[in-house]
């Protein structure tokens, strides 16, 4: 007979991995990630954001960088850029940048598996949870 001790403790543990589950399928807030993207040609950069605890965000991107600010409720979420840094691009790389800052501009709503965070939009956006 299962004591209702181990019960319990069974139920405790599964709330908590429940928990923990949930928690990180969640938006995620205080996270680097980098966009799933090959490098352009002649460079080894990839674009990468990093997203604050209260959705603040800076942005580098292929050549330019600069700031901006996600607002999320529940899948939805509006990203605002900030200022943007022109840093001398070369036309290519000035215009890859205009385009990924538009895209993120026009997301609508976003989903999360694992270390994967997909901004859906006009133009899906895919980045990855950067490693330690």
């Amino acid at each position: 007979m299962v004591s209702l001790k181990r019960l319990v403790c069974a139920a405790v543990a599964m709330l908590a991995m429940s928990t923990l589950a949930r928690a990180e399928e969640g938006f995620p807030f205080g996270t680097e990630m980098t966009l799933e993207a090959l490098p352009q040609a002649g460079s080894k950069r990839i674009p990468n954001i990093e997203i604050g605890d209260n959705g603040e965000v800076v942005l580098e991107l292929w050549c330019k960088g600069g700031k901006g600010q996600f607002s999320v409720a529940g899948n939805t979420v509006i990203f605002v850029p900030g200022q943007i840094q022109d840093r001398s691009c070369p036309p290519a790389k000035a215009q890859a940048d205009d385009e990924l800052v538009a895209a993120l501009g026009s997301v609508e709503t976003w989903k999360r598996q694992g270390e994967v965070l997909t901004l859906v939009g006009p133009k899906p956006l895919r980045f990855r949870v950067n490693g330690n």
